[in-house]
């Protein structure tokens, strides 16, 4: 298949339509410019000066926004964790970053261990329909969650509620903890998230193998330590 063939299968309306999730505290980051801004952002815009593409960054505030455009054929291509409750309508490329899942709780809490969380009476709050809601909607059996509108907005919902146990990424909890007094991370993460770009299920599956070809020459050549280190990501690793 040829360039331009595949770039009519990449990005059908002639525009590479990106989603991107200002949500997430590591791959994006504030901006005073309208754009956002972020290593998924310098990855998307890399990607499509490397297809020949004109891009269109959507924005969205959650990861459930996110997927549904990407399943709905709204975007082409979006920014993702890996998951299996995510696989029958986004289809991943190979993992270019990891990043952890902690837990966040009062100082005075008495859950000082992982297994201390997953117990009747505990209540949970966690971005809905992040990946960690996804895990935690998997395994957690005896605490309850509470799924709340954006990750930004879990500590200040569990403190104002009341609720035991804030999940989320370690850089946005660790950001909270700086912000409000009196919060600690339980000593160890309780998850790894592989971060994945994601296109509609069911495209060709040479978009996939152009992706992945894509990434593995952006980590090889430095690529992606050089945006990560520009956008100052930090609470993530190359995959």
């Amino acid at each position: 298949m040829n360039s331009d063939n595949l770039n009519a299968l990449l990005a059908p309306t002639g525009t590479l339509r990106v989603v991107i999730n200002t949500g997430n505290a590591i791959l994006t980051r504030p901006s005073d410019d309208p754009e956002p801004a972020g290593v998924s952002v310098d990855l998307a815009r890399a990607f499509a000066a490397a297809r020949g593409l004109p891009l269109d960054l959507l924005t969205v505030p959650n990861a459930s926004a996110s997927v549904g455009l990407v399943s709905d054929g709204k975007a082409d291509l979006g920014f993702f964790a890996v998951d299996p409750a995510r696989a029958a309508t986004v289809t991943f490329t190979n993992p270019w970053v990891l990043i952890e899942g902690w837990y966040l709780v009062p100082d005075a809490s008495p859950i000082r261990t992982l297994d201390q969380v997953d117990q009747s009476g505990i209540r949970i709050a966690v971005g809905k329909g992040s990946a960690y809601d996804l895990y935690l909607s998997r395994t957690i059996a005896h605490a309850s969650l509470e799924r709340v509108k954006t990750s930004q907005e879990v500590v200040d919902f569990c403190l104002r509620e009341g609720f035991e146990v804030a999940a989320g990424i370690r850089q946005q909890l660790e950001a909270d903890q700086r912000r409000v007094p009196g919060l600690r991370l339980l000593p160890e993460r309780f998850m790894v998230i592989a971060q994945a770009m994601g296109l509609p299920a069911g495209r060709d599956p040479r978009l996939t193998a152009a992706l992945n070809a894509f990434l593995a020459t952006a980590k090889s050549t430095g690529l992606i330590s050089e945006l990560m280190e520009k956008n100052n990501t930090k609470g993530a690793v190359i995959a």
